[in-house]
């Protein structure tokens, strides 16, 4: 079968084995499959993010860098085949996404990060069965497969605490940021400030929902706290709570992932915040714990999301509480996927390239 393969921080588009699902598991026909920065990043960083995986789960990484994988994790698929054992819940030419995991003797393996089982650049692929979701009717194979990145965004979302009266800001409106200004808009979350230094960026943010537009360039957004009703210093905080009044709490999702971001944020975020760590940052940073502890922040790092976000979010796409087309600005078949890792590099003319192997 025909699939892009990474190797030695070039994709090559070549021929690859043919592939037979084990017990467990189905062959499926890929349709959709979204390119993720992660992608990017792990094409010239792979060897970093073995071993940062590595040191993250006690030793253990089931991934090679010095060996060929093939890329894509944001997948829509058709069921071809069975392995021995399957359950067959799903008939043969069912549309279907999944959690991009698998499990062998090792453990649980991570779809589009393996040396063993493809990715969705990839003409097929070999998923678990009993991570199936089908695809509810009428909705595109290029939606569908808007399913896992926008979960990621859920699960931001989700770990956020807006259990009392509060005020987000999204810095960053690349994929990660728009999917959480999706799911917060989807749970009726807001206001929603948004900011970024791409104007192409910022609208798409505005067509997702968002309520304030921040050019960073212009103005800091945190000069918008008291309009959207946040008290920023502990001692505005303190009077207005003795007078009654509602004080809304900042939630800040940093979806940039730079080193220095971080720092930027504790030092210009109201006290008593909390800053959602979505964005990705693969180099070391620093920070000044006293500052965060002067102003109480409250830091939290997120990663992925859990099954029933995965599967929530699939049906807030299916039902219209999320509309993921406008950010899907492109496809391309197998051939033009290296074309399309370049593209990715300009924020102005690309926000999700997807991938269809038969074009």
């Amino acid at each position: 079968m025909k699939a892009v393969v990474a190797r030695a921080g070039r994709l090559v588009c070549e021929e690859i084995a043919d592939l037979e699902p084990g017990p467990g598991q189905v062959l499926v026909k890929t349709l959709c499959c979204g390119v993720c920065g992660s992608d990017l990043h792990a094409l010239h960083h792979l060897d970093r993010m073995v071993d940062m995986t590595r040191r993250a789960n006690n030793g253990a990484s089931a991934l090679d860098a010095t060996k060929d994988v093939v890329f894509g994790h944001e997948f829509s698929a058709e069921i071809l085949d069975f392995g021995p054992g399957a359950e067959r819940r799903l008939k043969a030419g069912a549309r279907v996404v999944s959690m991009p995991i698998m499990m062998d003797a090792s453990g649980p393996v991570t779809i589009g990060y393996s040396n063993v089982f493809p990715g969705g650049y990839a003409e097929r692929m070999v998923l678990q069965e009993a991570l199936l979701l089908e695809v509810p009717n009428g909705l595109s194979a290029r939606q569908a497969a808007m399913t896992e990145p926008f979960a990621v965004g859920a699960h931001a979302a989700g770990k956020a605490d807006f259990s009392e009266p509060s005020a987000a800001l999204v810095v960053g409106c690349g994929p990660v940021g728009l999917a959480v200004i999706a799911a917060l808009k989807a749970r009726g979350y807001g206001p929603v400030m948004a900011a970024d230094f791409s104007p192409a960026r910022r609208r798409m943010a505005e067509r997702l929902g968002a309520d304030v537009i921040i050019d960073p360039a212009q103005e800091s957004p945190h000069s918008r706290w008291r309009d959207l009703g946040v008290a920023v210093t502990g001692l505005e905080q303190t009077i207005a709570r003795m007078s009654g009044q509602v004080v809304r709490r900042a939630i800040i999702f940093e979806c940039v992932g730079v080193p220095g971001m971080l720092q930027k944020l504790i030092d210009a975020a109201p006290s008593g915040a909390q800053i959602v760590v979505a964005g990705v940052c693969m180099e070391t940073d620093a920070i000044e714990p006293f500052l965060a502890i002067a102003k109480q922040i409250d830091l939290r790092f997120v990663l992925g999301y859990t099954p029933e976000e995965f599967a929530q979010t699939l049906s807030d796409i299916a039902e219209g509480r999320i509309d993921v087309a406008p950010v899907i600005t492109s496809a391309v078949g197998l051939e033009g996927v290296a074309g399309a890792f370049e593209a990715l590099a300009d924020p102005e003319s690309q926000v999700k390239v997807v991938v269809e192997p038969a074009l």
